[in-house]
């Protein structure tokens, strides 16, 4: 992907989630990380994908959750922890963590009192 898509691609999803009033936010990212999760797996839109279960016992391996880091990355101009994410695998806690910590900035007090 060129470095202009990259910023298109980053710039359309920090702006999709700052056009949104605060409270729907959440549900924004939550759609995002979703989405990313669903095309690894290859599933279709109207297929459930539990939150709280191991990405592990998904279906994915190590390779594929750093694809899905990188992706997220690119998308959100912002770094997101190795570890964080393979410690605490799930898209749950994966979602708190970007809301609570990564993009605070974006979320403001709204993040830890949802």
């Amino acid at each position: 992907m060129s470095t202009i898509k990259k910023m298109v691609r980053y710039m359309l999803a920090i702006e999709r989630l700052l056009e949104l009033p605060l409270s729907e936010r959440h549900e924004g990212l939550e759609e995002l990380v979703v989405s990313e999760f669903k095309t690894t797996l290859m599933m279709g839109d109207d297929e459930d994908l539990p939150f709280d279960m191991s990405y592990f016992e998904l279906g994915f391996t190590s390779l594929r959750i750093t694809e899905i880091k990188e992706r997220l990355e690119t998308q959100l101009g912002r770094r997101i922890s190795t570890n964080v994410l393979f410690n605490s695998p799930t898209m749950e806690r994966l979602i708190s963590y970007l809301a609570d910590e990564v993009l605070a900035d974006i979320f403001g007090p709204l993040a830890t009192n949802r």
